[in-house]
């Protein structure tokens, strides 16, 4: 809130001048969000008390005096000042003279301070859009009567659920509305009492529709109690609706009841609107005269005869609701409009000129007394009844005035006098707006407005403003303001007041005080409750996280020991051997210890109670022979990596904590210490962010100075002293903690066909039967795992030549991805295809070699990620990440999106086994051509099949993947620690034991979270895109050559519901004519789709979505004459005789007859045009149909093909006989081959309504199974409705 002028800051020279010293206050206001920034300025006399104190600070912010508490802002003491205390400020410790008391206005009790209400009601809360339900609400309540029978009403709690029982919830409502202290009252348990679920909130209903099903749904439940007639006493009068005849004077009549009188504000057809309610009550009663064709039957003259029609009101009731009908519908523009017209209402009304005095009937009056609603009571007549079903309004307002009388039947024409009560506006358009209630109080005769929550004084002006009378009066989004229902009230009824309630609300209102009381013990408990985040390193159940609660009055002792059975240790480590401690877990940094601090509180550990924390709290355990270690303020933690440079090895990590002022000699000694390594010959690398190493190698240097942290992590070693003497990019260390961090975590599925899987089992096996695991290299004489991988390589290759020379002659050999396969074997005869097949084997031992622990141990743990972080890696989107233009260079070091994940065990998921080129590829890297590169269509092979792709780096190691993943096979699963800057050819090498073919012949798939796949084709791009735990799909068939592109090949079928069909994937060839193309494609159909086609009876044509496109000759070559690019789509289309296009200048065009007589639409075919001339297509159309030029009708479909279209649309959407000459203008715009062409060459038939509607529920059907488009259907409206039986009834199979 902002400060008043007398609130700002006072100058020092002030207070000097001034008699007695002055005492600056400034309060911060922290119980609601949008005050919490915001500050009160008091300079008050010191001599101030401080009751006044709180006085003056509730008047300037707003707030009941005595709903808050004051508290000091700039100390520990939390304790508020006393509200009722008549010390000083200079007695309680407020600094005069200009000195600033900064001063917190908090909750008290736990509950927010009340608006101080200048009207003394409580107001109801919206809960979306239920204002009309509001101000229908506060009416009733404010109505004396109504609101004193329904606290006569006793509810009886063994007959019915109070839950369901809407007279009870409107009971415990109004004890709130009356009784609350609160500002505004929630209305979910009235609704839920309807029967309405939370959509119901989101619904604008009309509160007049509202007034009436209440009212219903009330008379149902006071079915056979007091209050059964309580509506008819209350809302319901009669009037009398006749027809008199001119010539004989007979009178036919009925009487009906009505709750409220509708009153029209314009007439139908009229411009003028009438000026008051009055005009509009005089306009109901005024009888019309039936004469002409509208001549009333007369049972007395047995004829014809003219006469007067009309209504007179018989009865008023004791609040009389009129109902002003501003909604309507404009014709013209066929939109529902709302009138803004300016209709006046008088403070008080006199309706005796309204009313039917006659004593006596006519001796020339029949009665046609409908007794049925005499004696019923019926709320409707159906004459009232038909004029309300015929208002298609949905926003209409209400005005409501009430008087009441004497017996009406007594009571003479000057005591029909009704005094206006409420009036219920309506502030918007007829498309929707707001509703609220003007409301008179009879304690104080004082108008009040009710708006939601807000209520507030108004004046009779306020009133004025709701006649109406806003320009642009029948606009569609109009604004205007007044729609109007008046009761009148002549002798009210007081309320019931506190004391004179019956004893069952007396009951209700205890019940519902310490309802309240339980509430705000609850909000206290919150308020006082911190929440925090817990972590605790359980011994068997690795990392764990929860939620600790804890009362900011609880010790640590007492916090300890929730948090201790919280992480479930109860049986696994005893309650000493826990403790609390501050703990970062962004940085996984140990911030401080709590030592000798057991018995302080909670709330001045963590700094009090706050919506959240910026640190966290960890539950430490230690074994029973250790000790704690004290973490101390200020201390940054170090994890520590001993690396050796012999065995090539890092260890797990030590911590160490240090300070950022000591000096880089003074840390190597705390590391010496730790490691028991020499601090002479230590090297210290800090990584600093991801890969980012660095030497320290000054003595004096601090570790700030160095970029140290809160958490860091660094690795030392001092076993090689020759590496001390070289350039430290150029060292061993460097080396090796540079493939360290480069190193990924690949999961490989291989595919089932695989003929080197089981074999690489099976005979590492038995070389491995002496060792624990099946993967276990051999400890003797063995092999590199370059050398073995280099020989299985060749071994392979020279098979996969073999095989393709011995094929050569087959004219299926590049047909099928598939086929190429079916006659490869395993090659596991050999013994030199034995050790080539043990790569898992040297690799395990390898491993071995890292930790230097049990198997068990050495067992990778994959650590779980967030979706936060898989999506940073790579999107997925439908572009394969593989396939982007840009690729990464042979020599890219880092990659700051991916860096090692520590494991839980501390251990990155990297391997650190060297690995080194083998010579037989030395000198051998070629230079790529940029263009086929930005093409994706690189191949690995030359024409003799020797490898081309050369890389930096080729760390690989694979083996068994041994995690419990339903979605893959763990049989035919590899995991395979590589380093990310190898290309993907130089990865696709080191695969080739495992799948048991060359790398030309399978394909690498990238699987993304949501399973799907894209293939990698760019085989000099590196693995920089991937990181630990991605998936691959490894699947058999040709990779892609230089210069080829995989095709997927459709079907269109023109006449067919589905007319896109998918067949099969192909590669073509940059060069290849499409001649030659479907000369392969051919046999390729045969086979897989059983398409036994003729080449010259088929045509390849290009594909848009589902649109066909140009029609592709034979003598076309691809990447000259046809663009093509990766992932290319083609249509296939049979043609029932040979190919009738030759030449790019001719026009393919598809045409459809639509026949206005039987309406319906012909097959498609195909016309072939030799220009774009309008002339030569209408003769075109003319010669296939017979149909004469001069009556032929054309036009051009829209939409995707086929573009589809309602038969009863046809003629309306499309635009007919366009005035070109050419094609490829507007509004044809037909340039290229597979545009739609309708033509037609008679009118339209005129259908009968019932015709029409037949049509087109045939024509919907249709058009939905066909997945296009329907005519709009606007959103029909959810009618209003009151469940008395608790709820809908819903469909079961309904979700």
């Amino acid at each position: 809130m902002v400060p008043s002028e007398e609130n700002q800051f006072v100058p020092k020279e002030i207070h000097n001048a001034a008699e007695e010293p002055r005492v600056l206050c400034i309060i911060q206001d922290t119980t609601r969000a949008r005050t919490v920034n915001e500050r009160l300025t008091l300079n008050l006399p010191a001599s101030t008390t401080l009751s006044k104190l709180y006085e003056d600070v509730a008047h300037k912010a707003g707030y009941v005096n005595g709903s808050f508490d004051l508290t000091w802002g700039n100390t520990q003491n939390m304790a508020p000042l006393e509200h009722n205390s008549e010390m000083s400020l200079s007695d309680s410790s407020f600094e005069p003279d200009g000195k600033k008391n900064f001063l917190q206005l908090t909750d008290k009790d736990g509950e927010q301070p009340q608006i101080a209400s200048v009207s003394g009601y409580v107001g109801l809360v919206n809960q979306a859009m239920t204002c009309y339900l509001n101000s229908l609400l506060q009416t009733l309540f404010m109505t004396p009567e109504f609101r004193n029978a329904l606290y006569n009403w006793e509810f009886e709690e063994s007959e019915e659920d109070p839950v369901t029982s809407i007279p009870y919830q409107l009971q415990r409502l109004f004890v709130l509305l009356q009784t609350s202290k609160k500002r505004a009252i929630e209305t979910t348990d009235v609704t839920r009492s309807f029967g309405w679920d939370s959509s119901e909130a989101w619904q604008q209903h009309d509160v007049q529709e509202l007034c009436r099903v209440m009212f219903d749904a009330l008379e149902q439940k006071w079915k056979q109690t007091e209050q059964a007639d309580l509506i008819n006493q209350l809302y319901q009068g009669k009037l009398k609706d006749y027809v008199r005849c001119l010539e004989c004077g007979y009178e036919s009549w009925r009487i009906d009841t009505y709750l409220d009188i509708p009153l029209v504000i314009r007439p139908f057809g009229a411009s003028q609107a009438y000026g008051s309610v009055e005009e509009a009550l005089q306009a109901f009663i005024q009888p019309e005269t039936l004469d002409g064709p509208n001549q009333y039957f007369c049972e007395r003259c047995k004829k014809k005869c003219d006469a007067r029609k009309g209504l007179r009101f018989l009865h008023f009731p004791y609040l009389l609701t009129l109902q002003l009908k501003r909604f309507d519908f404009d014709y013209t523009t066929m939109h529902r409009i709302k009138l803004n017209d300016r209709m006046t209402f008088p403070e008080e009304l006199d309706m005796s000129p309204f009313i039917d005095v006659e004593d006596e009937k006519s001796p020339q009056t029949e009665s046609c007394t409908d007794s049925g609603a005499e004696n019923e009571g019926s709320c409707h007549s159906d004459q009232m009844s038909n004029d309300f079903s015929t208002d298609d309004c949905v926003d209409e307002g209400i005005c409501l005035d009430s008087t009441s009388s004497t017996e009406r039947a007594l009571k003479p024409k000057s005591l029909l006098t009704f005094e206006l009560f409420s009036v219920m506006v309506h502030s918007g358009s007829a498309a929707g707006g707001h509703y609220y209630a003007y409301i008179k109080s009879f304690s104080d005769g004082q108008w009040y407005s009710f708006n939601d929550q807000h209520v507030s004084k108004i004046t009779q002006d306020d009133i004025r403003k709701t006649y109406g009378g806003s320009s642009g009066s029948r606009g569609y989004y109009s604004s205007a303001f007044a729609r109007s229902v008046i009761q009148l009230l002549c002798l009210s009824a007081g309320f019931l007041a506190v004391e004179d309630f019956p004893e069952h609300i007396k009951s209700l209102v205890q019940k519902e005080k310490e309802s309240e009381e339980q509430e705000k013990r609850q909000r206290e408990i919150e308020r006082n409750t911190c929440k925090i985040k817990l972590f605790c390193v359980h011994p068997l159940k690795m990392m764990m996280e929860s939620k600790l609660e804890v009362h900011k009055d609880k010790t640590l002792r007492e916090a300890t020991e929730m948090a201790y059975k919280l992480m479930e240790l109860e049986g696994v480590v005893t309650l000493d051997c826990c403790r609390l401690v501050k703990y970062d877990e962004f940085h996984e940094y140990l911030e401080r210890s709590y030592e000798g601090e057991e018995d302080t509180p909670m709330g001045l550990l963590l700094g009090g109670v706050k919506s959240s924390y910026m640190f966290d709290l960890l539950l430490e355990t230690r074994r029973s022979d250790q000790v704690f270690q004290p973490y101390k303020p200020g201390e940054v933690m170090v994890k520590v990596h001993v690396v050796d440079l012999k065995t090539e090895t890092i260890a797990l990590p030590i911590s160490v904590r240090a300070y950022l002022n000591q000096s880089i000699t003074e840390f190597k000694q705390l590391i010496a210490q730790a490691t028991g390594l020499s601090a002479e010959t230590m090297r210290v690398v800090l990584e600093r962010c991801y890969n980012d190493l660095r030497l320290l190698n000054v003595p004096n240097k601090t570790l700030k100075a160095e970029g140290f942290f809160r958490s860091n992590k660094v690795f030392v070693e001092s076993s090689v002293l020759t590496d001390h003497q070289v350039p430290f990019t150029d060292s061993l260390l460097w080396k090796l903690l540079d493939r360290h961090g480069n190193t990924i975590r690949l999961l490989v599925l291989l595919p089932e066909q695989s003929p080197g899987t089981l074999a690489s089992r099976t005979l590492c096996q038995k070389a491995g039967e002496d060792s624990d695991g099946p993967f276990e290299g051999l400890k003797g004489n063995r092999k590199s795992v370059e050398a073995i991988l280099e020989e299985s390589t060749e071994k392979l290759k020279n098979l996969s030549l073999q095989l393709q020379q011995g094929s050569s002659a087959s004219d299926s050999q590049k047909s099928s991805d598939t086929s190429d396969f079916e006659h490869i074997e395993s090659p596991t005869q050999e013994a030199d295809s034995n050790s080539s097949l043990c790569v898992a084997a040297d690799s395990r031992e390898l491993e071995n070699r890292i930790s230097g622990s049990s198997d068990t141990e050495n067992q990778f743990v994959c650590e779980e990620r967030s979706d936060s972080e898989v999506n940073n890696d790579r999107s997925t989107s439908s572009v394969d990440s593989d396939i982007l233009s840009s690729s990464h260079s042979s020599d890219t070091l880092c990659n700051a999106d991916s860096g090692p994940i520590q494991l839980a065990n501390g251990l990155d998921s990297h391997s650190i086994t060297s690995s080194r080129r083998s010579k037989a590829h030395e000198g051998k890297k070629e230079t790529w051509d940029t263009a086929e590169e930005d093409s994706g269509t690189d191949s690995e092979y030359d024409d003799n099949g020797k490898s081309k792709a050369e890389a930096q780096y080729l760390y690989f190691r694979a083996e068994p993947y041994s995690q419990d993943d339903a979605s893959w096979d763990t049989h035919k699963c590899l995991v395979v620690h590589v380093d990310k800057r190898i290309t993907l050819a130089a990865f696709k090498q080191n695969l080739e034991p495992y799948v048991g073919v060359p790398s030309s012949q399978f394909k690498v798939f990238r699987v993304y979270a949501n399973n799907q796949e894209f293939e990698s084709v760019r085989l000099n791009e590196t693995l920089s895109s991937f990181s630990d735990d991605n998936k691959i799909t490894i699947r058999l068939g040709r990779a892609l050559k230089k210069g080829e592109y995989r095709v997927k090949v459709f079907q269109l079928l023109v006449n067919e519901p589905e007319p896109c069909k998918f067949l099969v994937d192909t590669v073509f060839a940059k060069g290849m004519t499409v001649r030659q193309s479907k000369e392969e494609l051919l046999p390729q159909l045969k086979e897989q789709c059983k398409l036994d086609l003729s080449i010259d009876r088929v045509r390849l044509r290009k594909k848009t979505w589902k649109n066909p496109g140009t029609v592709f000759l034979d003598y076309h070559v691809y990447e000259e004459d046809i663009s093509i690019s990766s992932n290319w789509e083609v249509f296939l289309e049979v043609l029932d005789d040979s190919e009738k296009m030759k030449s790019m200048s001719q026009l393919a065009i598809l045409t459809r007859k639509w026949n206005p007589a039987t309406m319906k639409l012909g097959p498609f075919q195909e016309a072939i045009l030799e220009s774009s001339s309008v002339e030569e297509l209408k003769e075109k159309l003319s010669e296939m149909s017979d149909i004469p030029l001069e009556n032929l009708e054309f036009a051009k479909g829209r939409g995707t093909f086929p573009c589809d279209i309602s038969v009863l649309e046809i003629h309306q959407d499309l635009d007919w006989n366009p005035k070109v000459s050419t094609l490829n203008v507007w509004p044809l715009y037909i340039c290229d081959d597979g545009a739609v062409v309708f033509y037609s060459r008679d009118e339209p038939l005129e259908l009968s309504e019932d015709e029409r509607n037949e049509l087109m529920k045939k024509e919907s059907s249709r058009l939905l199974k066909t997945g296009h488009r329907v005519s709009y259907s606007p959103r029909k409206e959810k009618a209003l409705k009151i469940y008395l039986d608790g709820g809908p009834v819903r469909d079961p199979g309904q979700d």
